[in-house]
Formats: structure tokens, C-alpha cells, sequence
């Protein structure tokens, strides 16, 4: 009887009873037919999604650390790049500190799609075809594991450009609307994520998407300006590198304070991400469903 207990409990915890929960909100007591609205179908999804990647304590710190460490290791060997004429900052850290936000990104992409991919393996996506979940309430509650680690790691890489002599130009409220376009970064890669889960349905196939994210990072304006790239090819791609903007969106925060145009920059094609990113995630779901 408490190994049957058990396995129970495991089965709720690994998504045996969010079908139910996302059927039936808190009112089905006192109504049993009355459906949950699409938030609380959200809301149920979103807690296993935070519960999974709560339990998964590897995939949350490693990643977290790894751009760390190459923040720590840049930080020092490029320091000398601050002697270039017109480099913005004399601190070469206030220029390199928006490259964590943005590589932390791209890792909790890979965490949400894998989440995603193993839920379509394993058949979880099938069973929640089968109730009158909302497609949207299935997107956007498997990307909240992604959302509460993006939060995380913003703050993480706060406190440490702090610890480490990071000035903001803007102020306090600088700082905190970094946080906001960071998370909102998170947020928009982990939509990609969950879009190439629905378009291949595996989690390795996923995992070998990274290596392409990580060369955009590297093809932008990651390491110095743009206006300071001497090889004109590199220079024209990382112009037209979208990674491009949201990395001088956030570090322009540090350097300059308010610059409208980087801002609008950064908040506009992240935006521009995450709503290309879930619309086409849900003409992938309605297809893959169709196809069971």
C-alpha cells in the first residue's frame, strides 16, 4: 500500500493529475462540469512546469554558472580593449556585463524545449489533447519552470555585476528595468525553445539547435562595439544580428543610462521574438495534435 502511495504521488508529480487540474478549476467542488478558464489552466501547468525545474538542480545551476565564468575570464583577458579610442567605458566589465543576461538566455531556451520535447516522448502532450485545455494556457504554463529561472539568473547576474565593481549610469532604476528586459529576454528564447520542441519532438534535436544560438551570440556586438569592428563582414553581421540590440539594450543601461533608442531597440525585438516565437509554437501544437 505506501509503494502504491507512491506511485501515485510520483504520477501526479510528473503530470498524472495536471490533466484533471486543468479540466476542472478549484470551483469544480461546487460545480463538478464547469470548466477552468484559461488562466487557471495556466496557473496548474505553470506549477509542474517550476515544480520539474526546481527538482532538476543540475540544469538550473550549471547553466547559470558556466556564462559566469566566462564574464570572469573575459573580464580580465579583454580588459586591455578599453585602451581602444572611443571605447565607451573605461571598466571593461560594464560592457561585458549584459553578455551573461543574454547566454543565460539562450541556456533556459534549451531547458524549456527539452522540458517541452520530453513531454511530447513520454505522451503527456497527447493526454492533455484529450481535455478542454486552451492552446495557449499550454504554452505559456510549460514555459513557467523557464520563467521563474530567467528570473533567477537576472538577479544572480545583478548581484555579481555589483560584486564585481559594475556601475549603473541609470541609477536604481536602471538596474531594475535591466532585470525586466533580461527576464523579458529569458522569456522570448524560452518560447523559442518550446518552438523547436513542437517542430522536432525530441529533446536532442533541440539540444543540437544550441551551437547555432551560441554563434549568433559570438557574431554580435558581444565583445566591442560595433562601430570599433574593423572587419567589415563582421561588422555587417553583427548589424544585422538582432542578438546585436538586445545586448546594447541592456548594456546601455550600464554605460550611457537612459538611451531611448537602444532601449526600444532591445524591448523591440524582444518582443518581436516572443510573439513570432509563440504563434508559430501554436500552429506547430495545432499540427502535431492533428497528426495524433
Amino acid at each position: 500500500m505506501r509503494r502504491l502511495s507512491r506511485r501515485r504521488r510520483r504520477a501526479v508529480e510528473d503530470g498524472g493529475g495536471v490533466a484533471a487540474e486543468v479540466s476542472f478549476g478549484p470551483a469544480a467542488a461546487a460545480a463538478p462540469h464547469a470548466a477552468a478558464s484559461v488562466t487557471q489552466q495556466t496557473i496548474a501547468l505553470a506549477k509542474r512546469a517550476i515544480k520539474r525545474t526546481v527538482r532538476q538542480r543540475a540544469l538550473m545551476i550549471f547553466p547559470m554558472i558556466f556564462p559566469l565564468i566566462l564574464f570572469a575570464i573575459n573580464g580580465s583577458a579583454l580588459s586591455a580593449a578599453t585602451r581602444i579610442p572611443r571605447f565607451p567605458t573605461h571598466n571593461y566589465r560594464d560592457f561585458l556585463i549584459a553578455m551573461p543576461f543574454v547566454q543565460g538566455a539562450m541556456f533556459v531556451s534549451i531547458s524549456a524545449g527539452v522540458d517541452l520535447a520530453r513531454d511530447i516522448e513520454t505522451g503527456f502532450l497527447n493526454r492533455l489533447a484529450l481535455t478542454p485545455l486552451r492552446p495557449e494556457a499550454l504554452l505559456i504554463g510549460q514555459l513557467g519552470g523557464a520563467l521563474v529561472l530567467g528570473v533567477l539568473q537576472a538577479i544572480v547576474y545583478l548581484l555579481v555585476g555589483l560584486a564585481t565593481g559594475v556601475t549603473f549610469a541609470s541609477g536604481v532604476g536602471g538596474a531594475l528595468v535591466l532585470l525586466v528586459l533580461s527576464i523579458a529576454i529569458a522569456f522570448a528564447f524560452a518560447s523559442l525553445g518550446g518552438l523547436l520542441a513542437l517542430r522536432f519532438g525530441t529533446g536532442e534535436a533541440v539540444q543540437g539547435i544550441f551551437p547555432l544560438l551560441f554563434v549568433t551570440l559570438f557574431l554580435s556586438s558581444s565583445s566591442l562595439p560595433r562601430n570599433l569592428i574593423k572587419a567589415t563582414w563582421f561588422r555587417e553581421v553583427a548589424t544585422y544580428n538582432p542578438v546585436s540590440y538586445l545586448l546594447e539594450g541592456l548594456r546601455s543601461l550600464v554605460i550611457t543610462g537612459w538611451n531611448a533608442q537602444a532601449l526600444e531597440l532591445g524591448f523591440g525585438f524582444t518582443l518581436a521574438l516572443l510573439v513570432i516565437a509563440l504563434a508559430l509554437s501554436r500552429a506547430a501544437m495545432n499540427t502535431r495534435l492533428a497528426r495524433k
